[in-house]
């Protein structure tokens, strides 16, 4: 295929990523859409500025870009980057075009990087609230743990679903401390020295650093660098992208935990009337939002390795092949993330569990894990512990070989009681097999869990915490 035949194509035809347009909010969508773009409210910020620091730059001219900041021939722009090669100069020369009167002073010394280099908490509050109201409503229902996905201890749904909750709040904790951390570049000229606004301001040093503090705090920041290249050092990308990549890690356990719980059939995500989980198979109900999200977590995670390549390489005060690569991994991360976390919202909002098939795992496997207590009962009513062990060991092994050999139910406990021997304490069986009993301190962990740590984390975000997730897929 042409180039020139894909510029006539229909829009089916042409390929677009889709990373963001699967479920991204509309919010972070648009954060990155061409009409978004700052180019041209940064180059707007400096004049009002500049103005009031004594060039000589008219109320017309100001009012003029002020004006046509939403005026963008993107059209015109896309055919000045193709002549001029160079998509910031391409806006400034479209931006001109529209504002004729401040074309004269339009990039009046700002280089391509000060305009170039300057949601995802809330959608991740949302998923925490869910999960804890999910862990608080089941933080006394027994479950099998697992160790090396074989059966182990006894613990509860609610104490394991706080696992997941505590990896998301550091993920939460993390994308705070970097989004306070962020420094604005400011106002530094072409390769970070200020020369060109030290001339402008005839060697003035003060108003020079007033232009970069005004600017900066016109841009939303309260700091900024005060070493910088012709770009902000790259490795910010390395640590914004290291926390989403994070995240992603979190989510793809979290979704990989549900498909696991989905086959064992103790839990499931929400599956609509409609749905169908397999088109062979019209029995199947297949986890497939968890899926995605394990499918978009890991492309996710991949990207950190972009900003750490492209850190490791920029030489000296900066070289242009980080442009082509910031373009399409921060977007593709921040939407990215944005998406698992619409999906896992979603998700964690239409969990269903089912007690009766939890119990039944319970049954077959705590006969064995409860042998220890029957063996220390047998000793307070005056038994010997070696002898009981003996005779536990010949029962459990029995047993075993009817769930391994035979496929058949675990019946040590019916063989205890049909063992004379074991009569001191058959009234006691009920009692000493009490799955809650098993779960040690679970329960009040996720209490303590959830009223000192998630709460008062989730306490910032309380005024938009009712949206409910609505997905796409």
């Amino acid at each position: 295929t042409h180039v020139g035949d894909l510029e006539e194509a229909p829009d089916s035809w042409l390929w677009i990523s889709p990373a963001p347009a699967v479920v991204a909010s509309g919010e972070n969508y648009s954060c990155w859409c061409p009409s978004k773009r700052l180019i041209l409210r940064l180059l707007y910020f400096v004049f009002p500025i500049v103005q009031t620091l004594g060039l000589p730059i008219t109320d017309e001219q100001i009012q003029e870009m002020k004006s046509n900041l939403d005026n963008i021939d993107f059209k015109m722009a896309a055919e000045e980057e193709k002549r001029l090669r160079h998509d910031v100069m391409a806006h400034v020369h479209t931006f001109g075009h529209c504002c004729p009167k401040a074309a004269p002073i339009i990039h009046l010394g700002a280089t391509s990087c000060y305009v170039g280099d300057n949601t995802v908490g809330t959608h991740l509050a949302r998923v925490i609230s869910r999960l804890a109201d999910f862990a608080k409503e089941r933080a006394d229902l027994p479950t099998l743990g697992f160790t090396h996905f074989q059966p182990a201890q006894l613990t509860t749904v609610g104490k394991r679903c706080c696992l997941w909750i505590q990896d998301l709040c550091m993920d939460l904790q993390n994308l705070k401390r970097v989004q306070d951390g962020l420094r604005f570049r400011g106002v530094k000229g072409t390769t970070g020295t200020q020369a060109s606004f030290l001339q402008l301001f005839e060697g003035d040093h003060h108003k020079v650093e007033q232009l970069d503090k005004m600017v900066t705090e016109k841009a939303g920041f309260k700091r900024a660098f005060i070493i910088t290249g012709q770009t902000y050092t790259r490795k910010v990308d390395i640590e914004v992208l290291s926390v989403l990549a994070s995240l992603g890690a979190s989510v793809h356990k979290i979704c990989t935990d549900i498909r696991l719980l989905a086959n064992l059939k103790e839990m499931e995500e929400p599956f609509e009337k409609q749905q169908i989980g397999s088109s062979a198979m019209p029995y199947k109900r297949n986890p497939m939002r968890s899926e995605r999200c394990c499918s978009l977590a890991r492309h996710l995670m991949t990207l950190l390795m972009d900003p750490l390549q492209t850190a490791s390489v920029q030489w000296f005060e900066r070289t242009l092949d980080d442009s082509a690569n910031r373009r399409i991994c921060l977007a593709e991360a921040f939407l990215t993330a944005d998406t698992l976390l619409i999906t896992l919202q979603n998700i964690s909002e239409g969990l269903v569990v089912y007690p009766k098939v939890i119990e039944r795992r319970i049954r077959q496997e705590l006969p064995f894990m409860a042998t220890e207590n029957i063996i220390m009962a047998m000793v307070k009513a005056g038994g010997s512990r070696q002898d009981c062990h003996e005779k536990i060991r010949v029962l459990s092994q029995q047993a075993a070989a009817v769930v391994k050999q035979e496929g058949g139910d675990n019946d040590l406990i019916e063989r205890i009681r049909a063992d004379a021997y074991f009569s001191p304490i058959h009234s006691q069986l009920e009692h000493l097999l009490d799955p809650s009993s098993f779960t040690g301190r679970a329960s009040q962990q996720v209490q303590r869990f959830l009223e000192e740590e998630v709460h008062p984390l989730l306490k910032p975000y309380g005024s938009v915490m009712k949206e409910k997730a609505e997905l796409s897929l």
